[in-house]
């Protein structure tokens, strides 16, 4: 029985992973060995960076706040407290750009925010 190959998918295989590590530096780029490694630990890297980035987009976040509330002589934490007691539906995303684009806004939500604290 003549021996089976299949060579047309092991190209084609090679050929993507190949493709995929076009960029990378010395060896990655262009040994199918070497490229097949750099490609799974791109792929874990950018599996887990897609769930980090949600996290360092939230602490951004929170200094932008912070450093307005600070400049209007208030901590953040009495800031968010303020917030949540007077239902003011705004995420951090939605505040931190408040903060940097229409300060003077902020700084009404930071006076309304004194009064009842």
């Amino acid at each position: 029985m003549p021996r089976v190959t299949n060579a047309v998918a092991t190209r084609k295989r090679r050929r993507r992973v190949l493709e995929t590590t076009r960029g990378d530096f010395g060896n990655k780029s262009r040994l199918f060995r070497y490229a097949k490694d750099a490609m799974w630990r791109a792929g874990k890297f950018a599996y887990r960076d897609r769930r980090r980035k949600k996290t360092d987009m939230r602490q951004l976040w929170i200094v932008r706040i912070n450093a307005a509330c600070r400049a209007n002589d208030m901590a953040y934490s009495r800031f968010m407290n303020g917030v949540k007691k007077l239902n003011i539906a705004m995420d951090r995303r939605s505040l931190s750009e408040l903060a940097i684009h229409n300060m003077e806004a902020f700084q009404a939500m930071v006076a309304q925010v004194k009064s009842i604290l």
